[in-house]
């Protein structure tokens, strides 16, 4: 260091290098033979709140190498300059971190505080620019899972070292051929843990057909309480219709008919989902049996594809009409409020839509007058119908540990499986695949499977066919202390990485952020 300056634009550090001799970057011989001088300006840190500035005085060699391209050439300071650089060594490191922690936009507006100057596209630049850990071989346990650059239209994948945490890889893709192609090139896993994609299990049995392949616990948790809540939809019918059997016309009906032997008892009015599901399923499977086609059916009634499948595969309207009379309505949570207005002689259905829209109702004055409508054949209006739990209330209850629920809870839970025998049976399924997992006593998975497969449940022997597909991963899961955890948490954090970069967010830019920070 020969002087410091200060100035209007910051500090000025005037140095020179006092080595004699310097290294040829083409061909590294040695040269002490000066051809001229010069001043470069190297952005530092700041000192002071003042901007740093080196004025580093550098001189150019000429090479003794006659065969060597490079005539000439300057010297560089270890840990100071680089060729072609404007900045410092530390302050390019230190940006690049700023990079790597912020990204582009944050990453400046920091910088910006900080008193250093720095576009955004420059640290995204030199995030690129770092290099990555060289990897040549695969972790002993190693985790796989999805990700979405774009959701529903561009996937990658995420390769985590289960025993350190740390993400190693992100493939382009997630289809079986990416993670085959790079078990082949990083041999060495001994185990890997993944979800239940077939992808997945395929890449992971082509690349690695040695490795030990585990199904995550908390996946096929999920997976089984997907099917345990359409089951609990089908079902919840026979809970609903037992208590409305049981309360609706319990005092009413049978008083009106005392007094009045001629009086009919009004039926239960159907919903426009039950009516409209009836018409369906006649439309569509009169159809089919004339030779129709699902897409031509799907044009004819302007429905979609999807639906008009759903309605062939089954077998009776009964099928479809247990979600249809489960269906909870907006008007459940009003209907004790529509009840005490009716028994203190409001029968007014628009007025009563009134009040109950103050309260936060959002449907429309029809559904208020198709339920008050059965009320005036009455005597005396019906008592408010009991609360029935609804379907996800009952799934809870079925998936958490008996102990966790109240007392209230499990008295609901242990009437429900009174009136529904599916539900019953259902339940005990549930708890034994419980036991099962938190146990690890994957050797009773095929007593489980044969269990459910001759038990009329329709829903779980889906599971089922699911799980024979894929039993051997599954049964290592079951058995096996490893899990997907980890990887599911870097998935998180990868989300927030890709959601801070927007649109830059590609893959390239992305994987050096996932694998460095």
């Amino acid at each position: 260091m020969e002087r410091v300056e200060y100035g209007s634009d910051g500090v000025t550090i005037c140095a020179r290098s006092r080595v004699a001799e310097a290294t040829c970057r083409a061909c590294g011989v040695r040269s002490g033979r000066v051809h001229s001088r010069y001043v470069r300006r190297l952005s530092d840190g700041v000192l002071g709140r003042q901007p740093v500035v080196i004025a580093l005085t550098v001189r150019r060699f000429v090479c003794l190498d006659s065969q060597c391209a490079t005539k000439t050439f300057v010297e560089q300071v270890d840990g100071l300059s680089e060729p072609n650089r404007r900045r410092t060594t530390p302050l390019l490191a230190m940006l690049g971190q700023v990079g790597l922690a912020l990204a582009g936009r944050a990453g400046a507006r920091l910088a910006a505080i900080l008193g250093i100057k720095v576009d955004r596209t420059t640290l995204l630049r030199l995030v690129r620019a770092l290099p990555e850990p060289e990897t040549t071989t695969a972790p002993a346990v190693l985790g796989v899972d999805d990700f979405a650059l774009r959701k529903r239209h561009v996937y990658g994948t995420i390769l985590v070292d289960i025993d350190t945490g740390k993400v190693i890889d992100l493939l382009d893709g997630r289809e079986a051929e990416p993670l085959e192609q790079w078990l082949r090139e990083h041999p060495g896993a001994g185990v890997i843990c993944r979800d239940r994609a077939g992808a997945y299990a395929e890449g992971a049995k082509a690349g690695a057909p040695d490795a030990v392949q585990v199904a995550d616990r908390w996946h096929l948790w999920r997976n089984l309480g997907d099917y345990v809540e359409k089951a609990v939809g089908r079902h919840r019918a026979c809970v609903k219709l037992d208590q409305l059997d049981g309360e609706t016309v319990g005092v009413s009906a049978p008083q009106a008919a005392q007094d009045e032997p001629d009086a009919a008892i009004p039926e239960p009015v159907e919903s426009r989902l039950v009516i409209r599901t009836r018409e369906h399923y006649a439309a569509i499977h009169g159809r089919l049996d004339r030779g129709e086609t699902i897409s031509a059916i799907s044009r004819q009634l302007s429905l979609d594809r999807k639906t008009v499948r759903r309605f062939a595969r089954a077998s009776t309207v009964d099928e479809l009409l247990g979600k249809a009379i489960a269906r909870a309505s907006l008007l459940d949570p009003f209907k004790p409020y529509l009840h005490q207005r009716w028994t203190e002689g409001a029968t007014d259905a628009a007025q009563l839509t009134k009040e109950i829209t103050a309260q936060g109702y959002t449907g429309s004055d029809k559904t208020v007058r198709r339920y008050l409508q059965p009320f005036r054949g009455m005597l005396t209006p019906p008592p408010s119908p009991p609360a029935v739990p609804k379907v996800r209330q009952i799934t809870g209850w079925l998936l958490r540990r008996p102990e966790d629920l109240d007392t209230d809870e499990t008295n609901q839970l242990a009437d429900i499986r009174s009136r529904c025998p599916h539900l019953d049976r259902l339940a005990d399924h549930v708890t034994d695949f419980a036991k099962m997992m938190t146990n690890r006593e994957g050797e009773k998975l095929e007593s489980w499977l044969s269990t459910v497969e001759h038990d009329d449940q329709p829903d779980l022997h889906s599971f089922a066919i699911g799980l024979r597909r894929d039993q051997d991963a599954v049964t290592a899961g079951l058995t096996l202390p490893y899990s997907s955890g980890k990887v599911e948490g870097n998935v998180n954090r990868l989300k927030a990485l890709k959601r801070q970069m927007y649109g830059r967010a590609k893959l390239d830019l992305l994987r050096k952020r996932v694998i460095l920070a």
